[in-house]
């Protein structure tokens, strides 16, 4: 059995594995960080397959109207600028899960306009985790088995 030892960034676990690995903040930064790459990935994908639902569905008349474009070009480009995102997560996760975070609450209020609140809340749950993956990544960005500080 590993046995963790913290000595400030030089902390260090018995067996060679790095005491950043085993601590749960930079567990839970692992997990924020693959699926908020993933998830905007796969869902920006769908948007041009429909595999997952008809996303066109989502998007609230009262923003439609004022669209210079067909709502399923929009509904494109939101699948574009969502991959983007989730890229930018992978690149930068200090900007990419503010990003993602603030995205997803203007996704909260197009769905609050079409009374999809249960959706609404889940985003919004979402945007939460986004944003605890911002502030983890102000100490763990540096790679997965070292601390911002060690870089």
């Amino acid at each position: 059995m590993a046995r963790a030892t913290y000595a400030g960034s030089a902390a260090t676990v018995m067996g060679g594995f790095s005491a950043a690995l085993t601590r749960p903040a930079h567990q839970a930064y692992v997990l924020l960080y693959a699926g908020f790459i993933a998830l905007p990935l796969a869902a920006g994908l769908d948007k041009f397959f429909h595999v997952l639902v008809n996303w066109d569905m989502y998007l609230a008349p009262a923003i439609a109207r004022h669209l210079p474009v067909a709502d399923h070009t929009f509904m494109l480009a939101v699948g574009v600028v969502e991959m983007a995102a989730g890229l930018l997560v992978a690149i930068q996760p200090r900007i990419g899960a503010y990003v993602v975070g603030l995205w997803l609450w203007g996704i909260v209020f197009n769905l609050l306009l079409i009374g999809s609140y249960d959706i609404a809340l889940r985003d919004f749950g979402l945007s939460i985790g986004a944003f605890a993956l911002a502030r983890l990544s102000q100490e763990f960005a540096g790679g997965f088995g070292t601390t911002g500080a060690n870089r």
